[in-house]
């Protein structure tokens, strides 16, 4: 006779899945995720035992199953490791509405985040760039601002724009040397974030020559839909230092509605030390007539553009769109 269900035993005991073997997830595909065992990429599901845990690009997980990376075969993961960082961004900056209150994480385990913008066709866009710096900060990653087709423009407005951040770049030209670059992303999980037709395609293949072919690899499991509307990590050829970087879609914007105000404030290191003059409790918005940024601005010690850029990312938070201005994020 079949034990009926209110008598059979109940446990919580999860195995402990001793031979599992460590992997390297490279993409995501609708439920199926490619990750990389000793070098060579195989595809695998989530274990049921995960629960609502998520798996993203950059995670590091253990794998039972079929590890062989066949034809055919079918892993499951059934733990992901510790996250030493998780980038994250929001449709929207608004928490009140639908896109402002789900987060979406680009990557996770990343060192540096490289924040690719053309210095022409199209315009630098400084706004963008603030975005991204705060989402930088707030995951602890490294920025690292690459500025493409430096054979149309200068990079000095851009530059003296920062002046006061001391933020690490490098520039780029059609055909230029990549040297700068590549010993930036030398030793590193680097994800790369930009608007669409800032160059960032262009230098993914040349960082990467056969990117072409591993993108055509993770994309098998999407049954040859190309990867280009998903992040997807590729391995850099120096054996010597393994480096990876994170190809990322071309975005519009980083929703920052999960941020909170004191990391929104820290995204802007050249206006921290001028709130210590502020009253309690001051917002730092143009409302707030004791504010101290506007006098610390005007001492010299930051640009106005980065405070007007600061509050337009307040104001975003606070329910207005945050996008006035020519030089709109």
């Amino acid at each position: 006779m079949r034990p009926s269900k209110s008598s059979r035993p109940r446990t919580r005991t999860r195995p402990k899945h001793d031979d599992a073997v460590e992997g390297f997830v490279i993409a995501v595909d609708r439920g199926r995720y490619t990750c990389m065992v000793d070098d060579a990429p195989l595809t695998a599901m989530r274990a049921r035992e995960l629960g609502r845990k998520s798996v993203v690009v950059g995670d590091r997980v253990r794998l039972v199953g079929d590890v062989s990376g066949s034809a055919g075969s079918l892993a499951r993961i059934v733990r992901i490791q510790e996250r030493t960082s998780v980038l994250r961004r929001t449709a929207d900056d608004d928490d009140t509405t639908a896109e402002g209150r789900v987060e979406r994480v680009v990557v996770a385990n990343a060192d540096q985040l490289v924040i690719v913008s053309a210095l022409a066709d199209p315009q630098p866009r400084t706004g963008f760039i603030d975005r991204c710096l705060v989402a930088a900060y707030d995951a602890d990653i490294t920025p690292l601002l690459c500025l493409t087709k430096a054979d149309l423009a200068g990079p000095e407005e851009v530059l003296g724009y920062y002046a006061e951040l001391d933020l690490p770049y490098v520039l780029s030209a059609p055909d230029g040397d990549l040297t700068e670059l590549r010993k930036a992303l030398a030793g590193r999980v680097s994800v790369m974030v930009g608007h669409s037709g800032v160059g960032k395609s262009t230098l993914v293949n040349r960082l990467v020559p056969d990117a072409f072919r591993a993108v055509g690899i993770v994309s098998a499991i999407g049954k040859g839909r190309h990867t280009s509307t998903s992040a997807v990590a590729l391995r850099l050829p120096d054996r010597k230092r393994p480096s990876w970087i994170v190809d990322t879609p071309g975005v519009r914007s980083f929703g920052l509605a999960l941020v909170s105000a004191d990391s929104l404030l820290h995204g802007f290191p050249d206006l921290v030390e001028g709130t210590v003059d502020c009253p309690p409790n001051c917002e730092h918005t143009e409302t707030d007539p004791e504010c101290a940024l506007p006098a610390w601005v005007e001492k010299g010690h930051a640009d106005a553009r980065r405070l007007e850029s600061y509050r337009r990312l307040l104001s975003s938070r606070s329910g207005g769109d945050g996008l006035e201005g020519p030089d709109r994020g």
